[in-house]
């Protein structure tokens, strides 16, 4: 037996199912390990295959690396869009085979730390208690949690410490927005493993191998004839539906069949329909010769719940790709391109309508539908409508300007899609209003009656390929809050309240010293999600730091700096550092929120964190 094949005897429970692994909490049961030389036969070994002609890699200068460099560059590193198609246990066979050395532990994480099956352990009920469900709490997407259901007050959060962490194995980046519900933590991994947690002590009632990396948020609902699913995506551009209390598969789809494709942005759940947005790696290849950019047009599909079925695809880039000239290798060139769909959709259950928020054209002609929010029809996937917030803006990783590439023509960029969700919100005065943050560095209020029409607004960054708003805005009952990130610019950060009637400034807090000094990826930039509860905005930054603003004044009133190991539930080593993704999920007096994150300018973590409130004022 190989050292990899003794590593992956130690799962607890293998059950395997079409495209992926879900194990309970019952009896040991082993696995197969991947097939490495036949994986790298098929996967690697066109391009690695050491010829002289060849410019990847051979294998005898792979074995050279460690397994977690190779790990590192299959899943965040420049091959990440190959390694985005393999699963976790894939990419460790991949990393072990061809370095010649063991990992260490198993790629699930879960070979300790599982919960005790017994008749005390409560059977699942998602109305056991409070929740933070999805991406944004609702289908509106606000990132705002009741004070009921929070179970937190602003005068409580001083005290809030340290609860449990977990680490996430074969991790650079804690990518995935953590969601609770029926006294459990659902969450995704970046090697593709799904886990529900106990929200009390972090250990682990089940978990699920997805066939490419988890970092959707993941929403519960009833399933027909009894039951709650589970449902998110992957970075092979698969929507799942398990069941929330075992993790065993109910349904998979593949909603897009580009090879480049993948899901970052959450599925919405309302109803009886689960809306699946698509973006794609196809960007970061755009400057390749060798490569026929691009063809890429981002969708939204409504998949049936109970069937696991597409009701409706609608691709928002409405012109088919076209050939567009050569590249200087020979390779034809295509356009339009792009308009991906990075964020979750948001329902509008008054208005029958469904709305998205896109990036960037990939490749020319231009057009309307890239940093744009578009509504479409709830029943039809029609779209009704676009407003685009800013034109012309063709753009595709490693063109430099002046560049004789073709595939780099009209590239003027400046790369400012929309990472924001769109937010439903409602003004003071009772009018509903669409809200959303941009790379631009603008947050917006457009009128959802009047076809997208801007109502105000409001200039919080300076912009960028990383900058501006980035990852999610929220709004309360009287402000919308826009945290910046503008990573690459000499004063990154800060958080911007703004009122939600006029889109004039509230209060202003500039980013404090970082935490983690100075150096490479430790700045003040506030790209992650942030979360809204009554008197209190929480936020992560990329100096490692779990802020709380006050939302009257934008005062400090509780931080946590993460920059360091934590002893996880589960054993597997773990540390925290930049938070530029996610934000927290709060509910029940706790917030749970993810660490680490190893690209864009950030700096690699792997750790889950949990904080609940404790009776002294001391805090961590």
């Amino acid at each position: 037996m190989t050292h990899r094949q003794l590593a992956f005897a130690t799962l607890v429970v293998f059950v395997a199912l079409t495209g992926g692994t879900w194990v309970s909490t019952q009896g040991p049961q082993t696995a197969a390990a991947p097939d490495a030389q036949a994986l790298f036969t098929r996967a690697c070994a066109s391009c690695h295959s050491g010829a002289a002609n060849s410019r990847a890699s051979s294998p005898e200068v792979l074995k050279q690396r460690s397994p977690a460099a190779i790990l590192d560059a299959l899943s965040n590193g420049g091959m990440r869009v190959q390694g985005s198609k393999l699963s976790g246990a894939e990419r460790r066979a991949l990393a072990e085979y061809l370095s010649g050395k063991a990992v260490g532990g198993d790629p699930t994480g879960a070979a300790s730390g599982r919960c005790a099956s017994t008749p005390g352990n409560p059977a699942f009920n998602p109305a056991s208690g409070p929740m933070w469900n999805g991406w944004g709490v609702t289908p509106a997407n606000t990132h705002f949690q009741s004070a009921k259901d929070a179970g937190l007050t602003a005068d409580q959060v001083p005290r809030l410490t340290l609860k449990w962490a977990f680490g996430f194995p074969d991790a650079t980046s804690a990518w995935a927005p953590p969601v609770i519900v029926g006294g459990r933590v659902f969450v995704g991994s970046h090697n593709g493993t799904v886990y529900s947690l106990d929200a009390k002590s972090g250990c682990i009632y089940w978990y699920y191998s997805a066939e490419g990396g988890a970092r959707t948020a993941i929403s519960v609902g009833p399933r027909s004839g009894g039951g709650f699913n589970a449902y998110f995506g992957d970075t092979n551009a698969n929507a799942y539906a398990v069941d929330a209390a075992t993790g065993k598969l109910i349904w998979k789809t593949k909603v897009e069949t580009h090879a480049l494709a993948r899901i970052t942005g959450s599925p919405t759940l309302d109803r009886n329909r689960l809306y699946v947005p698509t973006s794609s790696y196809e960007e970061s290849q755009g400057a390749d010769p060798n490569y026929g950019c691009c063809t890429f047009r981002g969708s939204v599909s409504s998949i049936d719940v109970a069937t696991g079925k597409v009701v409706w695809k609608t691709f928002v880039m409405t012109d088919e790709p076209k050939p567009r000239g050569t590249s200087t290798a020979g390779v034809t060139l295509y356009g339009p391109s792009g308009a991906s769909i990075w964020s979750a959709p948001t329902v509008d259950a008054k208005r029958n309508t469904v709305y998205v928020a896109t990036g960037n054209t990939y490749t020319g002609p231009e057009q309307p539908s890239s940093d744009a929010v578009i509504a479409l029809d709830i029943t039809s996937g029609r779209i009704k409508w676009m407003k685009q917030l800013y034109p012309k803006d063709i753009f595709v990783s490693g063109c430099r300007p002046n560049s004789d590439n073709p595939n780099c023509k009209d590239q003027a960029g400046p790369d400012f899609d929309f990472g924001n969700a769109p937010i439903l919100a409602t003004l003071p005065n009772g009018k509903d209003a669409i809200v959303v943050g941009q790379k631009s560095g603008i947050g917006w209020a457009i009128d959802p009656d009047k076809q997208g029409d801007v109502m105000w607004q409001y200039r919080a960054g300076v912009g960028g390929a990383l900058g501006g708003i980035e990852f999610g805005s929220a709004v309360d009952d009287a402000n919308a809050y826009f945290p910046v990130s503008d990573i690459t610019t000499p004063k990154p950060g800060g958080m911007h309240a703004v009122s939600l009637q006029t889109g004039e400034r509230v209060w202003f807090t500039p980013a404090p010293a970082p935490k983690c000094g100075s150096g490479r990826g430790c700045n003040g930039a506030q790209a992650a999600a942030i979360t809204v509860i009554p008197g209190v905005v929480f936020s992560g930054s990329n100096d490692g730091a779990m802020r709380a603003y006050s939302t009257k004044d934008g005062s400090i009133i509780w931080e946590v700096d993460t920059n360091h190991e934590f002893p996880t539930v589960n054993g597997v080593p773990a540390k925290g550092a930049s938070m530029l993704a996610p934000g927290p999920a709060i509910a029940g007096g706790m917030i749970v929120f993810n660490s680490g994150y190893g690209a864009f300018g950030g700096r690699p973590g792997n750790v889950l964190l949990a904080y609940g409130v404790e009776s002294s004022t001391t805090s961590r």
